[in-house]
């Protein structure tokens, strides 16, 4: 069975750190690009970081550039997201996707996590 299961959110307060995984089980990261999305209530979904499969080679978007940090362990099929400083516009439900290429587009991923909430208040 194909599944990527997100885990790590939570409530955290502003300036906080959290650590999203995103494991990936029925196929192998390895040939994939990993993307993380992020849904606020009234929003839609946006892409916010992404690492592709071939160079790793990184995507972030301007709103967590310099605080967010994408990675992946292929021997352990898991994607991850470092979120440090985070500040309550960070607030969403955080979604992992595995695609053949990095995109914007929701359309291009073909597997989806079912999400993780993550709050940052005080």
């Amino acid at each position: 069975q194909v599944q990527l299961v997100e885990s790590g959110g939570g409530l955290v307060q502003p300036g906080g750190s959290l650590r999203l995984s995103c494991a990936a089980s029925g196929f192998t990261l390895d040939y994939y690009a990993m993307g993380w999305f992020r849904q606020a209530p009234g929003k839609e979904r946006e892409e916010i970081s992404c690492i592709s499969s071939s160079d790793g080679n990184t995507y972030y978007a301007d709103s967590v550039k310099g605080r967010f940090t994408i990675s992946r362990n292929n021997a352990k099929n898991t994607a991850y997201l470092q979120m440090n400083n985070l500040k309550p516009e960070d607030t969403a439900v955080y979604y992992c996707a595995a695609g053949l290429f990095c995109s914007a587009y929701v359309d291009q991923y073909k597997y989806w996590g079912q999400g993780t909430q993550v709050t940052v208040a005080s």
